[in-house]
């Protein structure tokens, strides 16, 4: 009997999704599509490629107002820490990458617009100022070029 070996699995495991592959060939575990934090749920309405929607709810009130957070995914590599091997995985941004790879917004027609934004590849910077009763949207590359363009 060898000890420390791992066990062949006797059943079939299933395939994982595209998302879960980087383009070097290798795993990364995916985002969960739910998940509690800090009070809030956080459910994944919508994904294509590295963009995703995850509706964001409050759990301590019985008639929650509802956001949406529009997110650029990012993969991490695996790492050791502690003699504990970490996998390769998909991470949620970070707080301090927020209005770069994510966004929060409340209407859900503004939310979609910005993830097909960045399903598009889009790569300038959307600022959303409420304006009023609905949301204006500045892009930041529409600016520029405009303004490369005037001189």
């Amino acid at each position: 009997m060898l000890v420390g070996l791992p066990i062949p699995s006797l059943t079939p495991k299933a395939s994982a999704t595209a998302e879960a592959w980087s383009k070097k060939g290798q795993f990364h575990k995916p985002l969960a599509k739910e998940f509690r934090r800090h009070g809030f749920t956080y459910r994944q309405i919508a994904r294509e490629g590295n963009a995703a929607i995850y509706e964001q709810r409050w759990t301590g009130c019985a008639e929650p107002s509802v956001c949406y957070e529009v997110i650029r995914i990012r993969r991490r590599e695996g790492f050791q820490i502690g003699g504990r091997v970490v996998e390769p995985a998909e991470v949620y941004p970070k707080s301090e990458v927020w209005g770069t790879d994510g966004f929060t917004l409340t209407d859900k027609d503004a939310a979609f617009n910005k993830f097909q934004q960045i399903v598009a590849g889009r790569t300038g910077k959307t600022n959303w100022n409420q304006a009023g009763d609905g949301l204006e949207q500045e892009q930041t590359e529409t600016k520029t070029q405009t303004e490369t363009q005037t001189k």
